[in-house]
């Protein structure tokens, strides 16, 4: 995981702040049977999804990388071997 830079991005410690936040609210009114509490809560928690979305949006988040296309790999020589085939041997032509 070295080479990842998954969620090192404001929008994304942005979005999962907010929305921690809102799973604690509405872990608190769960506790104190308060259902509007609870309700508000999860808004708090769908409101970080959508702010850790917009501000992706906006520029914020990890941009999107493109993985480079792998060289084929070429051996010196006859055609058929750039073509990746087993050149013809002299037993195989008699």
């Amino acid at each position: 995981m070295a080479g990842n830079n998954h969620g090192h991005t404001p929008a994304a410690w942005t979005g999962v702040t907010i929305t921690f936040l809102g799973f604690c609210v509405g872990g608190v009114y769960t506790v104190m049977a308060e259902p509007v509490g609870v309700a508000a809560g999860g808004a708090v928690a769908l409101l970080g999804g959508v702010v850790g979305m917009a501000m992706r949006a906006a520029g914020m988040g990890q941009k999107p990388q493109r993985q480079a296309p792998v060289p084929q790999k070429r051996e010196q020589g006859t055609p058929q071997a750039a073509a990746g085939q087993e050149p013809a041997t002299a037993s195989a032509q008699s």
